[in-house]
């Protein structure tokens, strides 16, 4: 029988601390939104999970705030073709997502227009320089 009660007080308590801790829980995140620590959170989240801040992003392919997005998408395709032929997959990696946290902060501020991004988006079709000197290098030794 004693066993009994000290299970029901168990359980009692159990029930008591889990329902203030969750009230205090609740209350906390209450406080947070009013305050603003909610969205701090999230602006913190959203950036870590892109990886890379827009000054970092700036140093990698080594272009001015001022630059414009023809500028960026030229950097970063020499760079990305660079890294292609001689360099390692890291860095390559790293000049992509360079110009995809670019390519966030420019949509983000406006500082894309239409023309820009019809401009870039030909840069990033058109071969590459040394695969036209290659192709026309072996053009020429099948003539011969």
């Amino acid at each position: 029988m004693a066993s009994r009660i000290v299970a029901q007080l168990l359980v009692a308590g159990a029930t008591t601390v889990l329902r203030a801790a969750s009230q205090a829980w609740h209350q906390a995140l209450q406080n947070a939104h009013k305050s603003g620590v909610a969205q701090e959170a999230v602006n913190k989240a959203v950036k870590s999970a892109s990886g890379m801040s827009v000054q970092e992003a700036r140093m990698i392919l080594s272009v001015d705030p001022s630059a414009s997005w023809v500028d960026v998408t030229k950097r970063y395709k020499h760079m990305f073709e660079v890294n292609q032929k001689y360099g390692s997959f890291y860095l390559q990696s790293k000049v992509y997502r360079a110009w995809e946290a670019l390519d966030q902060e420019y949509t983000q501020e406006g500082k894309k227009t239409p023309e820009d991004e019809a401009a870039a988006q030909r840069l990033m079709h058109q071969e590459p320089a040394d695969a036209k000197q290659d192709g026309e290098q072996q053009q020429q030794q099948q003539k011969q």
